[in-house]
């Protein structure tokens, strides 16, 4: 089944680029641009896309702003977001994961980076270009600790720890299964356990999880 792609950029030859990339690819059907923000959030609460690419930058209203209408806390059926921008500053990263979205894609990390974060919203994962989550581990250690790395936790098994830290290097189930020696369908078994003793959502979440609790800086 092809997957339902929504495209909000408020510069028209970027959305005919980004569509012409996608829409190259056998499963991925656009079936609708926006302009600005609000556009974006009324063309994707009635059609229900699969996956919504937004850039950060929109009049009206933008991408975090976006992000939070359609996929954030408290949002009934929320539809899954990636963040593709030009703009990789910090407040927009941790706005845009804190506000739902799925992915967050460099405008310049290439079309097999862009496809792959599509197909992988589309299913529920979640990918952020790697320069992003580089420096994420790197500078991103918070002052003090979040709500959500200070909630508190069921026990984590050590693999589920070990998967934990791969999710936050940005690494795909695929990748995790090559790295841990075990099978694709006991990695989204960890996942699945993890994102339940978190309370968490996605993998973007329990990436954000790790930084903010610092897990990751034992790695």
């Amino acid at each position: 089944m092809s997957i339902k792609l929504l495209i909000a950029d408020d510069q028209a030859i970027v959305r005919s680029g980004l569509r012409l990339i996608l829409e190259d690819q056998p499963d991925i059907t656009v079936i609708a641009e926006a302009a600005d923000g609000a556009e974006a959030v009324d063309l994707a609460r009635r059609l229900r896309p699969d996956v919504c690419l937004v850039d950060i930058r929109m009049p009206r209203l933008d991408g975090i702003e976006v992000t939070r209408a359609l996929a954030g806390p408290g949002v009934v059926n929320p539809l899954q977001v990636v963040i593709v921008t030009t703009f990789d500053l910090d407040e927009y990263v941790y706005g845009a994961l804190r506000s739902g979205a799925v992915g967050f894609i460099l405008k310049d990390a290439g079309p097999t980076l862009l496809i792959e974060a599509v197909r992988a919203a589309s299913t529920g994962e979640a990918l952020i270009s790697p320069s992003i989550t580089v420096r994420l581990l790197q500078h991103l250690a918070p002052v003090k600790p979040s709500k959500t790395a200070t909630r508190p936790v069921k026990r984590l098994s050590e693999r589920e720890i070990e998967v934990i830290k791969a999710i936050a290097r940005g690494r795909t189930n695929q990748e995790i299964a090559a790295e841990l020696f075990i099978s694709l369908s006991t990695v989204k078994s960890h996942v699945a356990s993890v994102q339940t003793k978190l309370g968490l959502r996605n993998r973007v979440e329990i990436a954000a999880w790790a930084w903010e609790s610092q897990l990751i800086r034992s790695a």
